[in-house]
């Protein structure tokens, strides 16, 4: 994820804080925003985090060789989610169709920059990397402004579209309901939409659309009663071990005022106006408040996994 993507002004015009390397705790290269006070991964680490909440509930072996995937990805920050997307498809036989969207450059010209995140990855991986962040696929630009171009191309074609914005809290422009409307209309029917997040405003909001929502299954020691994120999709997601029904107590939250939607009706307000927005209505909501918390970051290094 990128914390650029949730500006609404250009990068030549943005003040632009400091960017801090960061490592996680699987080694892997990450950065920190001092804007957002949020780290562009979570504590476990950039690569853990992309195969985890990505790659493998993708469930690319669904697909059969040669089949050439179509992937919008939005917040591309530092590759590390296309690298573990291009490595997995490889390995896979499968061919890759990739589109991002993505305010600042930056953040992958640090991490390509950074030894460690090359070493992570076999040359081929790297250099397709290289190749889409200088190409015309990868968009730069408000996400909400670049995401119509998308859209003209791409709409009901997507096999996947991976969702890596900063948490709802920090940038909900890119998680209101009028975007994830718009970011579902990319979807094939079969497709699936893929994101760390697990707040109820964002499930509750693909529940509306008409999608049938899964949470990530944690992995490496994490509670069974946590998500590591959501998998959204057009028709019934099939079982498969990374993934499992929202369990009765995610249900109820989604009905509490923490299931209140971001709004942005226009596509242009600050994250200040919609969390204004979104406060005013959690005020004036009958519904019960949320109760859920989720469990705090350890490492100090990275984001909300977003379950408020």
């Amino acid at each position: 994820m990128t914390w650029p993507a949730c500006a609404t002004e250009t990068a030549e015009t943005l003040p632009w804080p400091e960017l801090l390397p960061r490592r996680g705790g699987d080694g892997s290269f990450s950065l920190y925003s001092g804007a957002f006070d949020e780290g562009f991964h979570s504590a476990a680490g950039a690569l853990r985090e992309a195969n985890e909440k990505f790659v493998v509930p993708a469930a690319l072996e669904r697909f059969a060789p040669g089949r050439q995937l179509l992937v919008a990805e939005v917040a591309v920050g530092t590759g590390t989610n296309t690298a573990a997307l291009l490595g997995a498809v490889a390995a896979a036989g499968l061919e890759l169709d990739w589109w991002g969207l993505e305010l600042d450059h930056r953040p992958l010209a640090l991490a390509l920059a950074d030894d460690g995140f090359r070493a992570q990855w076999p040359a081929a991986v790297i250099g397709r990397l290289e190749g889409l962040a200088g190409g015309d696929r990868l968009r730069l630009g408000d996400a909400r402004r670049r995401l119509p171009e998308l859209l003209d191309t791409l709409a009901g074609r997507c096999d996947l579209v991976l969702l890596d914005a900063f948490s709802p809290q920090r940038c909900p422009q890119l998680w209101s309901l009028e975007f994830l409307g718009r970011l579902v209309r990319l979807l094939r029917p079969d497709g699936r939409l893929l994101t760390y997040s697990s707040a109820a405003a964002v499930r509750r909001c693909l529940l509306d659309l008409g999608l049938d929502v899964q949470a990530i299954r944690p992995t490496g020691g994490g509670s069974g009663r946590w998500s590591a994120g959501t998998v959204a999709s057009l028709t019934p997601l099939a079982p498969h071990p990374a993934l499992r029904p929202l369990e009765p107590f995610e249900r109820e939250h989604l009905s509490s005022r923490a299931g209140l939607p971001y709004r942005d009706p226009r596509g242009n307000a600050s994250a200040a106006e919609i969390l204004e927005r979104r406060r005013r209505e959690q005020q004036r909501s009958s519904a019960p408040p949320g109760r859920l918390r989720p469990p705090a970051d350890p490492g100090g290094l990275g984001r909300s996994e977003g379950h408020r």
